[in-house]
């Protein structure tokens, strides 16, 4: 069965995560031309997790147009790699602090995979910078 493990990350702090799977790789998606809620201080606090920050990025429509590609990309590798038989997949998504759109496109693109392939892959889903929300 295909697992594919989808990390949030920030460029500043963490880095972009190491792929442990023998593979090496997989797809780095960098959200920080996207605007930034943590700007704002009523979202400072929050995460790409809480309802609120969420409910803000789905009117984004920056946001929305850029999870529609990326699901698409994705999309393509999981076809082919189940086909394959693949075992692993990595994907990220990195912004400046990894706290709000990065969490909320790995979030958004776990449930993607999940409605979509159901019981043909497994999803593992990582905050680096907030393993609480693990």
């Amino acid at each position: 069965m295909l697992t594919v493990k989808i990390f949030s990350f920030s460029y500043k702090k963490s880095g972009i995560p190491k792929d442990t799977s023998a593979n090496g790789g997989g797809f780095v998606f960098d959200c920080r031309f996207i605007y930034n809620p943590g700007r704002e201080e009523k979202f400072m606090a929050l995460t790409g997790a809480h309802e609120q920050v969420a409910g803000f990025m789905d009117r984004d429509n920056i946001m929305q147009e850029f999870l529609k590609d990326a699901f698409a990309i994705c999309d393509k590798a999981v076809d082919n790699y189940v086909k394959r038989d693949f075992h692993d997949l990595m994907i990220s998504f990195g912004c400046t602090g990894g706290q709000h759109r990065s969490v909320y496109s790995a979030i958004k693109l776990k449930n993607h995979l999940e409605n979509k392939y159901k019981d043909k892959i497994k999803v593992i889903l990582n905050h680096k910078e907030f393993p609480e929300l693990n």
